[in-house]
C-alpha cells in the first residue's frame, strides 16, 4: 500500500526558506517519478515540480528559481527546498508517486496528508 508523509511545514516570513519532506513507502521509490503539487485556500490543486526516476526536475513558472526538488532513493524521501517564499506560496503542500501530472492534479493517484506552509509577515 503506498502511503507518503509530508513534513517540514510552518509558518515562515516572505523571503524566508523552508525545506519539506516527503516520506514514502510500499513502492519502489527508486523506479517512480515523483510530484510536489499544492493547494491554497479556496484553490484547485497546482502543479509545483515532478522529478524523475533519472533526477531530471521540472518546475512550474511560478516557482523556478526558488524552488528546488531532490530525492534520496535510500532514505525513499522527496525535498522541496524552498527559497525566497513568497505570500502566494502558502498552501497545503502534497506529494504524489507519478511524474504523469494531469493524473495527480485529476485525483487519479493518492496523495499524501499534505504540510501547510503559511508565508506572511
Amino acid at each position: 500500500q503506498v502511503q507518503l508523509v509530508e513534513s517540514g511545514g510552518g509558518l515562515v516570513q516572505p523571503g524566508g526558506s523552508l525545506r519539506l519532506s516527503c516520506v514514502a513507502s510500499g513502492f519502489t521509490f527508486s523506479d517512480y517519478g515523483m510530484t510536489w503539487v499544492r493547494q491554497a485556500p479556496g484553490k484547485e490543486l497546482e502543479w509545483v515540480s515532478t522529478i524523475l526516476w533519472s533526477d531530471s526536475t521540472t518546475y512550474a513558472d511560478s516557482v523556478k528559481g526558488r524552488f528546488v526538488t531532490s530525492r534520496d532513493n535510500a532514505q525513499n524521501t522527496l525535498f522541496l527546498q524552498m527559497n525566497s517564499l513568497k505570500p502566494e506560496d502558502t498552501a497545503v503542500y502534497y506529494c504524489a508517486n507519478s511524474y504523469k501530472i494531469l493524473d495527480v492534479l485529476d485525483g487519479r493517484v493518492p496523495l499524501g496528508r499534505g504540510t501547510q506552509v503559511t508565508v506572511s509577515s
